[in-house]
């Protein structure tokens, strides 16, 4: 297997369909989570509604780069979410998720290995596979973040 096919798939370990390392993933946390919880308030975290939109902001700002444009994503602008205020809007910012995450593991799929050790738009940002697995611990810390969010509100209601 290519280097670049098992860095897909740990993508899509922690997005979409592992149990490997967390024992869940965030597809799988989301689709439990309806509208009024994702956007419940608890003290000054996050909302799940907007790490999903942090997440999938990252996801589709590498996204710009893997197919030939530039990197314009900002650091201060990842959690500027949209309102979320119907099951609708939660649904279409979970599905906004999926489908960056499938398009972000096909696209490293599809890298030639060789492309993983070099420069990820400037030599200073490090290598793509530098980048790649940044934000593929970046979802994994997230998606603990998500579950004891889940915990918490589920706890409340109980």
């Amino acid at each position: 297997m290519s280097r670049s096919k098992e860095i897909a798939n740990r993508a899509r370990e922690v997005l979409l369909n592992g149990k490997w390392i967390a024992n869940t993933n965030f597809k799988e946390q989301l689709l439990q989570v309806t509208y009024q919880q994702a956007t419940q308030q608890i003290s000054n975290l996050n909302t799940i509604a907007k790490l999903t939109f942090h997440v999938n902001y990252y996801l589709v700002g590498l996204l710009e780069v893997f197919n030939g444009g530039d990197l314009t994503i900002k650091d201060k602008f990842s959690f500027d979410m949209p309102p979320v205020i119907s099951e609708t809007d939660w649904q279409r910012l979970r599905d906004e998720l999926f489908n960056s995450s499938e398009q972000f593991a096909k696209k490293i799929e599809q890298m030639p290995d060789a492309l993983l050790g070099q420069p990820f738009v400037k030599e200073e940002y490090g290598s793509y596979l530098r980048n790649i697995d940044a934000i593929i611990e970046h979802c994994y810390y997230h998606l603990g973040q998500v579950s004891l969010l889940r915990k918490m509100i589920m706890h409340d209601h109980s």
